[in-house]
């Protein structure tokens, strides 16, 4: 019988993967506190309408990415696709913002079919971050200055670079739409089949097209903001000014529009040349329209989101984990010889009790001290406790070694009453 297989695209997480991923998400959740956001969950399963009438249904993610499926009563359903609209839904639902602000925060697995490449999988892992009720440009420069936060923290600011756009709103973008449109046509020959349908559909998401000959077709397209609303442009030069301020770096991108219809005016991503293709890191905007295009009140709201695996990446091809994040064992417990089981247990019981913020291990099933120490090193502790019966097995006089598991192999005997004070002095 064949051996089952995860599905393509949606990936195990193996220990010591996991280990940078803890690293990332401890991280994330000290600077989301730190600026007072809230932690909000709600469900992978959504209905179908909800993300149709939220990003568009002349989206890629709608049209061909999202997962959905009828369900036994006949409701059709969806693995989102993304955390805005779900959060929006679900904040809503619970009377969180109708006249009120809220800051909140949620992390957990999103789900698109497409092609999986590097940074890009169909199960996929997103931190997102949505205030609520507040006008801004104020807000949307905490969400900007909460990021640049965290890259810090992560020590890979110098390698991500902030684009930003003015947008303009729903009004705005139609007008500039039409006459995108109309550009287009004049330049239909060189258009490839995706932009060839999106010119009438969602001419704006021709402007990010991947196809070089695309974007040399776009040479001398009409530029969005000459269309953007005054209200939209005095908006956008005081998040300049305040970025400026802040000391956080941008660079303008007039083709920057995201691919979610509900943006509007300030729309921004990070980005990589560390990835290859997959250069984005987190991307996010203003959705101003968005609670009452769901049937909500008129909610002002803005967000980001970021995606964890081209992190996880990052961090990893740049070795910025810490080496203490990719080590958490700090002691090892050895018995040897006819020691109690239960001795190494309760040592090492002891021990977590004295010192709570390490990682300590007791040997489990048995085996010479040539194994247990080889086992001793592989786990990446820096220190081992050693147990060791005397030759008649007396568990009252169990010999007890600390030894220092590096390049200096220094060890000291001492009595197993004073082994919790005495391991003080290797730490």
């Amino acid at each position: 019988m064949a051996k089952l297989q995860a599905i393509r695209g949606m990936n195990d997480i193996l220990p010591g993967q996991s280990l940078t991923w803890q690293y990332l998400e401890s991280c994330f959740h000290r600077v989301v506190q730190r600026y007072g956001y809230q932690e909000i969950r709600f469900p992978v399963l959504e209905q179908t309408q909800l993300f149709k009438r939220s990003i568009g249904e002349v989206t890629d993610i709608v049209e061909k990415e999202m997962y959905s499926f009828d369900d036994r009563n006949g409701d059709n359903l969806s693995m989102r696709p993304e955390g805005t609209a779900g959060c929006v839904r679900a904040a809503d639902q619970h009377g969180l913002l109708y006249n009120q602000q809220q800051r909140l925060w949620y992390a957990g697995p999103m789900f698109r079919h497409e092609r999986p490449q590097k940074g890009r999988y169909r199960q996929f892992h997103q931190f997102g971050v949505e205030a609520f009720g507040m006008a801004g440009p104020d807000i949307d420069v905490e969400l900007l200055q909460l990021a640049a936060q965290l890259w810090q923290e992560l020590d890979i600011a110098e390698f991500l670079t902030l684009e930003i756009n003015n947008i303009g709103s729903a009004a705005d973008r139609k007008a500039y739409g039409a006459e995108l449109t109309a550009f287009l046509e004049s330049r239909k020959e060189n258009l490839d089949e995706d932009a060839s349908k999106r010119m009438y559909s969602n001419p704006m998401r021709v402007l990010d097209s991947k196809n070089p000959q695309v974007q040399e077709a776009l040479e001398g397209a009409p530029e969005l903001a000459a269309f953007v609303s005054q209200e939209s442009i005095e908006h956008y030069a005081m998040l300049r000014a305040m970025l400026t301020e802040l000391g956080i770096a941008f660079r303008e991108n007039a083709r920057l529009v995201r691919g979610l219809d509900y943006y509007n005016n300030c729309v921004y991503e990070w980005t990589t040349d560390t990835l290859g293709a997959q250069g984005a890191v987190c991307g996010g905007g203003r959705y101003d329209g968005l609670v009452a295009q769901l049937g909500g009140k008129p909610t002002l709201a803005a967000g980001f989101a970021i995606g964890v695996e081209r992190l996880v990446l990052m961090l990893d091809s740049l070795e910025k984990v810490p080496a203490e994040a990719l080590h958490p064992v700090d002691i090892y417990v050895l018995s040897v010889g006819k020691v109690a089981p239960s001795l190494g247990l309760q040592v090492a019981a002891e021990l977590r009790q004295k010192y709570p913020q390490l990682g300590i291990v007791s040997h489990c099933g048995g085996g010479k001290y040539n194994s247990q120490i080889k086992k001793a090193f592989n786990s990446g502790a820096s220190l081992a406790v050693v147990l060791e019966a005397g030759q008649d097995g007396d568990n009252a006089a169990v010999d007890v070694k600390i030894r220092r598991l590096g390049d200096s192999d220094e060890s000291r005997d001492v009595a197993l009453t004073d082994l919790t004070t005495q391991i003080a002095e290797f730490l």
